[in-house]
């Protein structure tokens, strides 16, 4: 019965810890966000109250992010007010030591972190979808569109009163295969469809190989070369598809399966993938990294000094993953290797740190 009542008490003060210092975070990341999209608001004379709505639909994108580190500044506060009042003591001495404590606070970070895999990513991404849409909408670029399927990569594009829709079978950052552009009016009529094997997109003036140009009566003029004029390079067509925290875990996979069929590289999916997947890990890892910290730090009597030190930790954190991430794009780490590598280090700091934590 003890053991119960210990157990409904912490998990009732560290979920209450955790949505208020996620509600925090949320208000904080929201008003944050409201002056970046001002900024889009004025450049496209948009009314202010969309700035507010572009800011709530980004937030919860940006929050999932920065879970990890809510995590930490949970176990914390979570800490501190058992500390505040000797319920550490207590406990202590009714026989619950600080492991069995961080047992069941890894028990409920596992659970949480599941729900905030299988549901909550999945309602981040479907508004920042929406997010996207609606800038888009407002953007002045709103005259393209660009998708990859699974038969290749379609871009439509409008210059000069005429739309360009612009199909290639194979793409990376410097070159379309099997290129298709068909040229129509703005009444919709056709004018004229070019066909070649191959194109230099490195700058906006693409530079086509065997050339077939038929117009609207039949006609066919073949070419060496062909400049096409457009408005995207490879570079930014690239962009268009960077942003995966649009898509949710089986779009991921779909769009994934798109890259390898017309040959692009797929690394940046699958690293994305891999951090969705080792959230739940990294929550955990998390939770024990704090309670390790603050019970090392808890005679310290400035919060202040312990406030700083664990942003210290948490910028070095997200360091170690970002230089892993980077490694793992460009190639020098293995995909799976440059996301799990900074957990395994983790791993190995709290395993060390939990061996001592019942000294205390």
């Amino acid at each position: 019965m003890i053991f119960k009542r210990y157990q409904t008490y912490l998990c009732s003060l560290f979920l209450k810890n955790f949505f208020l210092i996620g509600f925090l975070f949320f208000c904080l990341v929201i008003i944050i966000n409201f002056f970046e999209e001002i900024r889009f608001s004025e450049k496209n004379n948009i009314d202010i109250y969309y700035s507010i709505y572009l800011s709530i639909l980004n937030a919860p994108s940006l929050i999932f992010e920065i879970f990890p580190f809510i995590f930490l500044i949970t176990v914390k506060t979570f800490y501190l007010t058992l500390n505040d009042k000797n319920e550490i003591k207590i406990l202590n001495s009714n026989g619950i030591s600080n492991f069995k404590i961080v047992f069941l606070l890894i028990l409920i970070s596992a659970i949480i972190g599941l729900f905030l895999l299988i549901f909550y990513y999945s309602f981040s991404s479907s508004l920042k979808s929406k997010y996207l849409d609606l800038k888009n909408r407002f953007s002045d670029t709103n005259e393209y569109l660009a998708v990859v399927k699974d038969d290749g990569l379609w871009i439509k594009e409008e210059i000069e009163n005429n739309v360009y829709f612009i199909h290639a079978h194979g793409f990376d950052k410097s070159f379309l295969k099997s290129i298709t552009i068909s040229e129509i009016d703005k009444y919709y009529n056709n004018k004229n469809t070019i066909i070649a094997k191959k194109a230099n997109i490195t700058s906006k003036n693409w530079y086509l190989e065997n050339v077939t140009i038929i117009d609207n009566s039949g006609n066919k003029n073949e070419l060496k070369s062909l400049v096409y004029n457009s408005s995207f390079n490879g570079e930014r067509i690239s962009n268009l598809f960077s942003n995966l925290n649009s898509l949710n875990i089986y779009e991921l996979h779909l769009l994934s399966n798109s890259y390898s069929k017309i040959g692009y590289s797929n690394t940046d999916i699958k690293i994305h993938l891999n951090k969705i997947y080792s959230m739940p890990f990294f929550y955990i890892l998390m939770t024990i990294l704090g309670f390790i910290i603050i019970n090392k730090l808890k005679n310290f009597n400035s919060r202040f000094f312990i406030i700083i030190f664990g942003i210290f930790v948490s910028v070095i954190v997200y360091y170690l993953n970002y230089f892993s991430g980077v490694l793992g794009n460009n190639g020098a780490l293995p995909i799976y290797l440059s996301v799990w590598a900074p957990l395994l280090i983790l791993f190995l700091v709290c395993n060390i740190g939990i061996l001592k934590v019942n000294e205390n």
